[in-house]
């Protein structure tokens, strides 16, 4: 008998996914049922600020004391590493049982860190669809004067109200529209970067974060201002993206050239402008050092009404040059198609010339 030598599989995962994902009409008040059902416990931190607490977060601690769910409310200024310290002390001090987010990024970003800190669940609530960190296990906080994306963990529920998302400005469901788009070329760098760096990579979170954006692009005609079915599409595109990301165990699926792009924006610029809207614009740039359809996404982005050029943003056109020049140096141990070495000067201005960014 002839034996046959065979590697041992030795594969391991664990991916951390949404145990609960509710999006639709009314959704807002089923947050007390859902935190009921996943028995979270009867404390809880409900993190908002002073106008997303009334378009949400009241009616989040009615459906909570329906459920004998005693909250906390936390107000928060912004988001930044002392309030989240402050937030992760009342959890602590109170011996709550779980924290949630409602409202825009700040909330979600404080609640989703404190939480994690604090070793509790976090649920997110989610007003505005302006980036997929709603769903995600990143958090983006403003630490000594400059924002960083910390990890934290994944929502063990989310729960998205497409009718006040639909009411919240278009701007930011527009952001989130760009945010969404980005993951084009984020899942291109991811792809470069296993082909170049030999870096973990699943094809499965990839395909999925790519659907997400593709998603997004062919809805993006009827995307529009206070249309509750445009937030349904974008929030459903969302909780793809998070998902992708939460398989990868990184924000790798998400997050490429583009962000580098938008992070280096937030430092070049006077007055950034929002975060899912840079990473739209810096989609078409870096779309186009992939040798990609860059015309095809600054035609979703302009059908939805977002920024495709500098001016839309409200930067300059030098702080645009001086961020893709600078881009490669954000998050260095992320490869990407900027390379180690990035653009020169006159690469960068002929790449936002060309694809009509300046």
């Amino acid at each position: 008998m002839t034996t046959i030598d065979v590697e041992t599989f030795a594969k391991s995962k664990v991916m951390e996914l949404p145990r609960n994902v509710v999006v639709g009409h009314d959704a807002i008040h089923q947050v007390g049922d859902v935190c009921h059902d996943l028995k979270l416990g009867k404390r809880a931190l409900l993190v908002a600020d002073a106008t997303t607490m009334k378009v949400a977060g009241l009616a989040a601690a009615e459906g909570l004391a329906a459920k004998r769910v005693k909250t906390t409310e936390f107000l928060i200024p912004d988001a930044t590493w002392d309030v989240v310290k402050e937030a992760e002390a009342l959890i602590k001090k109170g011996d709550l049982d779980f924290a949630l987010g409602v409202g825009g990024g700040r909330s979600i970003d404080v609640a989703k860190c404190a939480s994690f800190n604090a070793s509790v669940p976090f649920v997110s609530v989610p007003t505005a669809a302006s980036h997929d960190g709603v769903v995600s296990s990143r958090a983006s906080i403003t630490k000594k004067g400059e924002k960083v994306s910390i990890a934290a963990h994944t929502p063990i529920a989310v729960i998205m109200d497409t009718g006040i998302i639909a009411e919240s400005p278009f701007r930011l469901l527009a952001a989130g529209c760009g945010d969404i788009i980005s993951n084009l070329t984020a899942v291109k760098d991811w792809a470069l970067a296993r082909n170049l760096r030999n870096e973990p990579y699943s094809s499965y979170a990839a395909s999925l974060s790519e659907l997400a954006a593709r998603l997004v692009i062919e809805n993006a005609p009827n995307i529009k201002p206070r249309l509750e079915e445009s937030a349904w599409f974008v929030c459903k595109a969302l909780v793809s993206s998070g998902v992708a990301m939460s398989i990868a165990g990184s924000s790798r699926p998400a997050s490429g050239s583009e962000h580098k792009f938008s992070h280096a924006l937030d430092r070049a610029a006077r007055k950034p402008a929002l975060h899912g809207e840079q990473c739209g614009v810096g989609t078409i740039m870096m779309m186009y050092l992939h040798g990609g359809n860059w015309q095809e996404v600054r035609d979703a982005l302009l059908a939805i009404g977002a920024p495709t050029t500098a001016r839309a943003l409200g930067v300059t056109d030098d702080e645009v040059v001086q961020a893709l020049v600078t881009a490669h140096e954000i998050n260095k141990e992320r490869y990407t198609i900027l390379g180690d070495e990035g653009l020169t000067h006159d690469a960068a201005e002929r790449l936002a010339k060309i694809t009509k960014v300046i």
